[in-house]
């Protein structure tokens, strides 16, 4: 950790972060990457006197797109791998270089896989396998069960290992150590991926660190069904003897969606995992402190109760809730690290039990000022937050600032502008609120005024763009995980993001 760095909730603290994710960058390759795109948003930031980057999970892709449906929890994009990096090393050609440029637009994920993996193969074609560095991060192991199980899944075509033969569905070791002895290239390649990007990564991050900007990243709670976390180490979900889900996670029926959110992951066996101090969680807190100077635990409100839906059920709205390790999970990782650089992500159905887990923790919580100003007394008001917590205009979740207000009738948008006008007033600030660029400036205001340690604005709402620029639709499956900036944000607007921080004592 750089001494410099302060956790973002220390006693009067108050700053600022730019929430962008990787694959948002602009760039050449058809997806943001490592590459030296977010060296530029580092060199921004730094200008804007911005202190955190706040990204989404790191972790490769499967189906559906999203970073929160991993194949591994721990794992790193393979798709953010920098081809002017690889270049650079001599391990792609410079026509190579030239054929992997795609269109400047939104993400094209099917385009990309054709595109990208043969490319990173011919890279590690041209890598030296016997470099002591990889040699020793293969030797290490963190690695091994997500190397195994995507060179087995090559051989069953890409199939969930649900549909695998059954001495592979089921990991028989001798089997599946004697498969990869036979195909150990395979498996080496997919060790490199992992080696590769985060080499890239600590790179990037000490470059951002050595200039005062500090990351944030994200651990969803739960991983994906098909997925080397599950393969490898099933005692820690609750599966039936035939290694299918019983139940799933999801959520019930919310601001977000009127049939709940069914995300479809397995979910954990808390009281095995009680009983070896939650080993594997505290694993995976380890690799996320590591890979991040700030933790953001999604869907934080899990660990003290989440929401069991039966397997099958085609929407959240039948469930049941269940009790999850509550403070204990954190208690043990104190145990090892110390305190831990957390941000709670307490959104959804509050209760008492979640409250308290807050309080427990001493993590700050987030507030979202999208959820304000449609009426009666609310916790995300400005005037209702407090320093220990994290405010943001949005998430990935969200619309953006300009596209909440623009979808809203003639109405009811009078009504959000009539009570912005008011928390304004009560902040002692004023603002014209004619226009929609104008309404989301003011909320720029009351973001970064509040009392909140940390003001985070994801891009989007810093440039104004409307909701063709939004990350993700709950509870949809299309058109999501895609969005990228064209370019990345001018002098102007690193002026303009100073002149506000300096404004509300946020440099």
């Amino acid at each position: 950790m750089d001494k410099n760095f302060r956790p973002v909730n220390a006693p009067g603290a108050r700053s600022a972060g730019v929430l962008l994710h990787i694959s948002s960058l602009p760039g050449r390759y058809g997806i943001g990457s490592l590459g030296r795109e977010a060296y530029a948003f580092v060199d921004f930031l730094r200008e804007a006197g911005v202190r955190y980057w706040q990204v989404l999970p790191l972790a490769q892709t499967g189906f559906g797109d999203s970073p929160y449906q991993s194949v591994s929890c721990n794992s790193g994009n393979p798709y953010f791998i920098d081809p002017e990096t690889l270049f650079s090393r001599g391990l792609l050609t410079e026509n190579e270089l030239k054929q992997a440029s795609m269109p400047k637009k939104s993400v094209d994920y099917a385009k990309l896989y054709h595109k990208r993996y043969p490319l990173l193969r011919k890279a590690f074609s041209r890598f030296d396998k016997t470099d002591a560095a990889f040699c020793a991060f293969v030797e290490q192991g963190e690695f091994r069960a997500y190397a195994e199980f995507m060179t087995v899944k090559k051989k069953f075509g890409g199939r969930s290992f649900a549909e695998w033969d059954e001495k592979f569905k089921f990991n028989d070791r001798k089997t599946v150590e004697g498969y990869i002895a036979g195909n150990r290239e395979e498996y080496l390649f997919w060790q490199w991926l992992q080696f590769e990007f985060f080499r890239e990564w600590h790179a990037l991050k000490d470059y951002a660190n050595a200039r005062g900007v500090y990351l944030i990243g994200d651990i969803p709670l739960y991983v994906a069904y098909d997925s080397a976390d599950v393969w490898s180490r099933p005692e820690l979900f609750k599966l039936d003897k035939n290694r299918a889900m019983t139940e799933v996670a999801g959520c019930p029926p919310d601001y977000f969606s009127a049939e709940g959110q069914l995300w479809g992951n397995p979910l954990y066996d808390w009281e095995r995992q009680r009983k070896d101090g939650y080993a594997w969680w505290v694993d995976r807190l380890a690799s996320a402190l590591d890979t991040f100077d700030v933790v953001r635990v999604d869907h934080f409100r899990g660990l003290d109760r989440y929401y069991a839906i039966p397997a099958g059920n085609k929407n959240a709205v039948v469930g049941r809730w269940c009790d999850g390790p509550k403070n204990a999970l954190f208690k043990a990782a104190k145990k090892r690290f110390g305190a831990l650089s957390v941000i709670a992500e307490d959104l959804g159905v509050m209760d008492d039990g979640v409250r308290k887990l807050l309080k427990d923790t001493g993590f700050p919580g987030m507030k979202i000022l999208l959820f304000a100003f449609e009426g009666g007394e609310n916790d995300y008001l400005p005037k209702n937050i407090r320093h220990n917590s994290v405010c943001y205009t949005g998430t990935h979740d969200n619309d953006t600032a300009v596209g909440y207000l623009k979808r809203q009738n003639p109405a009811f948008l009078k009504f959000v502008r009539k009570n912005i006008r008011a928390a304004l007033e009560s902040r002692g600030l004023s603002h014209s609120l004619r226009g929609y660029k104008n309404i989301a400036d003011a909320l720029l205001h009351l973001l970064f005024e509040c009392d909140a340690c940390l003001s985070v604005v994801p891009v989007q709402d810093l440039l104004f763009l409307d909701n063709a620029a939004r990350m993700n639709t709950p509870s949809t499956n299309e058109v999501n995980w895609r969005f990228r900036l064209k370019a990345l944000p001018s002098a102007a607007d690193a002026a303009r993001l100073h002149a506000f921080l300096e404004r509300y004592h946020r440099l």
